[in-house]
């Protein structure tokens, strides 16, 4: 009699499961705008989410434990004067992250470890180069300060956030809207899915598409009849995929192998009610005491619910095979090394003893002289007398000053919510 083999894999049986109630993040106003990104981002430190804002675009940014009811007041980043659609933290310092808006803009915003005692409207740098809307933000995976923007103009544009500056600008390539791209691991080339049904491999350096007209896949999975747009997360420590299909109510995921038939259907996550968007964890933030390997953030039209991923196992020490060195917090290039034609892999860090966020980096943009700079092409801009009068040393100082008033700003806001934090103290202790 014959047996089906049963295929091995160690993460065969991994499950998915939402935490208590009293660990989700309540009376969130999620963005109802009709776009298909994710409307979250996560890193160790915090969880981000695009939220309802009149009169411009805003995100919410809450310490991860900040959970619980999130009062109405609390402190937005806004800035963008319309909807905010895609946002990304940076990957080398967890402080930072990048916005993109209908206001043809990406914005990059420092974000203190202290909450904020009012909203934070200046972005460090703002990034103007589109003509449309914005809708895709990614940050280089090794190289610092590298920003990736894609519009509804169908350019790609490559930045250096330290200075503010346009390294690339990838036009041309795309003939209709731009859907999703992603970077490979070490950040040499970068992909493009197109309203044109077309796949694209692109070479941003020498600013060539290196594929395009893939004949046939090497596996087809046929998913179920739902119309909604999926959002997929690739872990690389664990070639595992999760497809999250927006407006769907399922995780499904699957494993990937070298082997035909390369994709391997593990299991599904399903529960009750749709989801919004979805934030997914870096390896470094997961809790690797209790194998967990995978964390998700499923946004609902008020609440943010974590769900955990994880492998059972009965033993409490430290299981090498799920947790290989995963990419840390430090950039292996810097930007100018990576337009130069350097490629570096990222820069691993072991989980034995459970990651520690790095405090606060403060990000420093040095803008160069523009005065050292062609002008841009286009109209030019009568000057008026105000401009020759106004000289460069008067403006350097008046720069000073303006940076002079904002730490101090922060840092009375620092003690007022210092402050604020030890009155509650004193209230709870009376209670």
């Amino acid at each position: 009699m014959s047996r089906r083999v049963v295929r091995q894999s160690k993460f065969r049986h991994v499950f998915g499961q939402p935490v208590k109630a009293d660990q989700m993040y309540e009376d969130i106003r999620v963005s109802k705008v009709t776009w298909d990104s994710s409307f979250c981002a996560v890193n160790p430190k915090f969880v981000a989410i695009i939220v309802e804002s009149g009169g411009g675009g805003a995100f919410i940014v809450l310490p991860l434990s900040k959970t619980g009811r999130v009062d109405k007041n609390y402190p937005l980043v806004t800035g963008h004067t319309a909807p905010v659609l895609d946002i990304d933290w940076c990957p080398h310092n967890d402080n930072v992250i990048a916005s993109a808006s209908e206001d043809t803009t990406v914005m990059v915003w420092q974000v203190p470890d202290y909450v904020p005692v009012r909203n934070i409207t200046d972005p460090v740098v703002t990034l103007e180069g589109h003509s449309k809307r914005v809708g895709i933000i990614s940050w280089h995976p090794t190289a610092r300060n590298v920003l990736l923007s894609a519009g509804c103009d169908n350019l790609v544009i490559l930045w250096n956030v330290g200075t503010g500056e346009m390294l690339l600008a990838l036009e041309d390539m795309h003939t209709d809207l731009i859907y999703n791209v992603g970077w490979n691991r070490n950040g040499s080339l970068l992909v493009t899915t197109c309203k044109d049904k077309k796949v694209r491999v692109i070479d941003p350096r020498k600013q060539q598409i290196v594929a395009k007209n893939f004949e046939e896949p090497i596996a087809l999975q046929e998913m179920d009849t739902s119309n909604g747009v999926l959002l997929p997360f690739y872990d690389s420590d664990s070639s595992i995929v999760y497809l999250c299909g927006k407006g769907d109510s399922s995780i499904r995921y699957f494993e990937i192998t070298d082997e035909a038939p390369y994709v391997h259907y593990l299991n599904t996550y399903s529960s009750k009610e749709p989801q919004r968007g979805m934030g997914f964890m870096p390896k470094r933030g997961l809790d690797v005491s209790k194998c967990e390997i995978a964390r998700f953030f499923k946004l609902h039209e008020r609440k943010c619910e974590p769900i955990v991923m994880t492998v059972p196992r009965k033993s409490d020490l430290f299981q090498d095979d799920l947790y290989p060195d995963t990419p840390g917090p430090e950039p292996a290039l810097e930007a100018d090394e990576w337009l130069s034609g350097k490629d570096a892999e990222p820069i691993l860090i072991s989980l034995r003893d459970g990651y520690v966020p790095v405090k606060n980096r403060e990000l420093k943009v040095v803008k160069k002289n523009i005065l050292d700079n062609k002008p841009p092409p286009g109209p030019r801009r009568s000057q008026s007398t105000c401009d020759s009068d106004f000289s460069q040393s008067a403006l350097e100082e008046v720069l000073e000053q303006i940076r002079v008033l904002k730490e101090t700003v922060q840092a009375q806001e620092k003690r007022i919510s210092d402050l604020e934090n030890k009155l509650c103290q004193f209230t709870n202790g009376t209670d």
